[in-house]
């Protein structure tokens, strides 16, 4: 026996399905003609976002049915004799919207990067959070993080440290302090080794008081040499970073051939920066002046 992966659908993906096979199988199977329900493509992108959350399009045809029951009860009870279905017509008919997708922040305090996540339903975007405290050098991690998440956070720490003189970062910065490190939705586990550049470019941003800029997301595993290794899911995690409204994703150099995978209107709207080392992630992630507030702490709003 041999067993086969196979990748989960994109949102364009399922689009399309939609548009060529689900909508007209669905239409036929609740007794409608084609020129009698007409759901627009902003309709069907939203059922997909909104309201399902799954590899395949089994949920995304059952609720394209449910609005194709909808529409039909409409029409045997004489009330229209062709209906047009946009998103707002979505909330009467399915509910409200069952997934919420994380957009990018707008801020401007040290210690929140963008990370990148793969997950079996597609991308997704996850924030990092740091901050210090008072104490006797600990690092707290919070959020349900696996083990190799975990590691990476030691990793990530350690190498800020190890090159605190080259990031002009006071030693004393380190002294009596722990640092505490968050990624929300505390509910979901996550694990995993792409998200070091981000948990080293939140923790240096704190540490140096520069922010990083909310515009950039980045993915990939930092080594303790500070070169930043390759990871999977390329193609997932860009699309979800432009459905998160994010211009810049920052790559490992390594994953460039991963790029001909990405839908080409994504690679013409977005740019990519290849990493080599650590210093290529400070480069292009954090703005070059420091933060006049202090990055003792910091709270999201």
């Amino acid at each position: 026996m041999e067993i086969i992966d196979l990748p989960g659908y994109t949102q364009e993906e399922k689009l399309q399905i939609a548009l060529r096979y689900l909508v007209q199988r669905q239409s036929e199977a609740n007794g409608l003609r084609e020129e009698q329900c007409t759901l627009t493509p902003e309709a069907l992108q939203s059922i997909v976002a909104n309201y399902t959350r799954e590899a395949g399009v089994r949920q995304f045809e059952r609720e394209i049915g449910r609005v194709m029951r909808n529409v039909a009860l409409r029409i045997a009870e004489g009330k229209q004799q062709q209906v047009r279905i946009d998103i707002s017509d979505l909330d009467a008919i399915l509910g409200a919207e069952k997934f919420e997708h994380e957009l990018a922040l707008h801020t401007d305090l040290p210690g929140v990067a963008t990370g990148l996540a793969w997950t079996p339903v597609g991308g997704d975007i996850l924030f990092i959070e740091a901050t210090r405290i008072n104490g006797s050098g600990r690092l707290i991690l919070t959020g349900q993080l696996g083990d190799v998440m975990k590691e990476s956070a030691q990793a990530a720490l350690t190498l800020v440290k190890a090159r605190a003189s080259d990031l002009n970062i006071p030693l004393a910065l380190f002294d009596g302090v722990d640092v505490h490190m968050h990624v929300p939705a505390g509910a979901i586990p996550k694990d995993g080794p792409s998200a070091g550049v981000a948990m080293f470019i939140a923790l240096a941003s704190l540490f140096t008081n520069r922010p990083v800029r909310h515009d950039v997301a980045m993915t990939g595993e930092i080594s303790l040499r500070g070169l930043v290794l390759p990871v999977g899911g390329i193609k997932e995690k860009i699309l979800a970073a432009q459905r998160a409204g994010i211009q810049t994703v920052l790559l490992p150099a390594r994953n460039q051939k991963d790029l001909r995978d990405v839908p080409e209107a994504t690679r013409m709207a977005m740019q990519f920066v290849l990493l080599e080392t650590a210093d290529d992630a400070m480069q292009a992630a954090l703005h070059q002046t420091a933060n006049p507030m202090q990055a003792a702490g910091f709270e999201l709003v």
